[in-house]
């Protein structure tokens, strides 16, 4: 079986094809070029270079989000359109688990996290319990602050990874007992860890609906908080 997977969640893109066991390749983007105008060119190259055709995929694994709702609009409409036009399923990964499953083995608590600016981080607290990644809290969008409160509530160590690294990587070393980052190459959603995730659950046949799916917000885009903040306004008046 071989699978198509596609990032576009953050500011980086990724697309790989995996066939059972096997990476067959991948390409990863991260200098300002806008999802729209790259990644379907990107997801081209990739099947020229493996002297593919879009025909000789069996299914497609999509990064649901959360993260840049601009982003997951626009590879959540490519995969749906692809699916669509072959006939073939797809099936919606976290980001956020996909990584997670870059720290395969790590001991103590992983934790992925993505900017969601203003101070606030996308993340998920996860640990492996032998081959098996696990998911021992919500999806959620929270300040720094409260992710630390949050983490001490856990064992140590602490495990981070992801684009908000960079950024708060010196107040998460004053917060907290033994902690220690994955490696830079490491902290961008790659599309290899979204499809080896999606892999499995779409060979024992299951998938997501073309006309249900949606991506993981977890919050409300700036747009619609912005209208809500003037109607709120305007009916204080």
């Amino acid at each position: 079986m071989k699978i198509l997977s596609i990032d576009s969640a953050t500011e980086s893109a990724s697309c790989a094809i995996l066939e059972e066991n096997r990476l067959l390749g991948e390409i990863n983007f991260n200098y300002k070029k806008q999802h729209s105008v790259i990644l379907m060119t990107m997801v081209e190259h990739l099947l020229k270079n493996l002297a593919l055709n879009i025909g000789d995929i069996d299914g497609f694994v999509i990064s649901k989000g959360p993260g840049s709702f601009t982003g997951l609009r626009i590879g959540i409409a490519t995969v749906k359109g692809l699916s669509a036009g072959t006939g073939k399923p797809f099936l919606g990964v976290s980001s956020l688990d996909a990584l997670a499953y870059n720290m395969a083995f790590t001991t103590g608590i992983i934790c992925p996290i993505l900017d969601a600016l203003r101070g606030n981080v996308y993340t998920a607290l996860y640990k492996f319990q032998g081959a098996t990644l696990e998911r021992i809290t919500d999806y959620l969008v929270i300040s720094l602050e409260e992710l630390i409160t949050l983490l001490k509530e856990h064992e140590s160590p602490y495990t981070f990874i992801g684009d908000a690294v960079h950024i708060y990587k010196n107040t998460l070393i004053e917060a907290l007992p033994n902690v220690q980052f994955a490696p830079v190459h490491l902290n961008l959603v790659r599309a290899s860890a979204l499809g080896e995730l999606g892999l499995t659950f779409l060979a024992l046949g299951q998938q997501d609906d073309i006309n249900s799916f949606a991506p993981l917000y977890l919050r409300k885009s700036q747009a619609e908080r912005e209208y809500e903040k003037k109607v709120g306004l305007l009916a204080n008046e």
